[in-house]
């Protein structure tokens, strides 16, 4: 079977690799049919990824069909592929948080993922997808990160919020923010990209990074944003972004960085502020998206703004990486 292999950063090459024909005990066959592109892998060929061993088979934003009928799984059934590969026995796993498992694997960043024609995955990783468009499925991961996210905030109607970083997980954050009924404010480095979250998803409450800090401010009078999601992946914008947050609010870390990230002690405490990490997405989350996705409370298709074949990836991605600010989300057809 075709597979995508990046066995160095900056060399992404299409390799023919067994298809497997059976399942591992306890997993299904699935046959990926679309997937999605993430900054992640965006990081891997580029070498920044800090937890990543080469060569790696990219991929873990993936839609499929059951290969064969398996374990409550019928042949042909279109599924979403939840990622995380959690252990089940942890502290974590026992208490029904299975996205911070102690042992987490995440396909295509800690093992193979999904950029080829198969996989095996475990059952309980599978969600059936029903009538989703399989392109549509493919899309579901990404945008539960940001459903989770918000779910962690505990969201409230008239709400102001305010996302840093307008890239896919940002604005999946702001899309289930203003689902929830909030108002949303949008603030990135890149006017490209504030400006498609306009002009997709009628985001009004723009803010370009260049602004002064009491510019963004002024928008609530000066006192701040009820919650504030991060999703730069960028120490200094993380640092900076403890400054929006409202007395009583809450600061919410989607992103990630390999790094300590300090703040102001006295600040943080005059605030009350709550500090919150959300990582990765829940099965509750997975269903959220889908159900925005089904009702058109969310537009798939708006989201997906650039494709290729699984052949033209390795050329397509040299261009891609120098071009994310025109990018929502890629998705590449097997």
């Amino acid at each position: 079977m075709k597979s995508l292999v990046c066995r160095k950063p900056g060399v992404l090459e299409l390799e023919m690799r067994q298809m497997p024909k059976e399942a591992q005990a306890g997993d299904v066959l699935v046959d990926i049919k679309h997937i999605g592109v993430c900054g992640t892998d965006f990081h891997i060929y580029e070498g920044l990824h800090p937890y990543l061993e080469y060569p790696r088979v990219m991929g873990h934003e993936l839609g499929g069909v059951v290969a064969k009928t398996a374990n409550g799984l019928n042949a042909g059934d279109v599924v979403i592929i939840n990622p995380y590969l959690s252990c089940g026995t942890c502290h974590a796993c026992k208490r029904g948080k299975p996205n911070c498992c102690y042992q987490i694997k995440v396909l295509g960043v800690h093992c193979d993922g999904g950029m080829c024609e198969r996989i095996s995955v475990p059952a309980e990783n599978l969600y059936p997808a029903g009538d989703l468009p399989v392109r549509h499925a493919a899309m579901v991961e990404f945008m539960a990160i940001g459903a989770h996210a918000v779910r962690r905030s505990e969201v409230h109607k008239d709400d102001r919020v305010l996302v840093v970083g307008v890239g896919p997980i940002g604005l999946g954050a702001a899309l289930f923010a203003k689902a929830s009924g909030a108002e949303v404010h949008l603030l990135d480095s890149s006017q490209g990209r504030l400006d498609m979250a306009k002009e997709r998803f009628g985001f009004k409450h723009l803010h370009n990074a260049a602004q002064p800090a009491t510019e963004v401010l002024a928008a609530t009078s000066g006192n701040g944003f009820d919650v504030v999601f991060d999703a730069t992946g960028n120490q200094k914008a993380m640092e900076a972004g403890f400054q929006y947050v409202a007395h009583g609010g809450s600061f919410v870390l989607v992103s990630v960085v390999h790094g300590n990230i300090s703040f102001a002690d006295p600040e943080f405490h005059k605030r009350e502020m709550r500090l919150i990490g959300s990582r990765n997405a829940t099965s509750e989350d997975f269903e959220r998206v889908l159900t925005a996705f089904r009702s058109g409370e969310i537009d798939a298709d708006a989201l997906n703004t650039h494709d290729c074949s699984i052949d033209a990836f390795p050329e397509q991605i040299t261009h891609w990486v120098h071009d994310r600010d025109t990018m929502i989300k890629a998705i590449i057809s097997v």
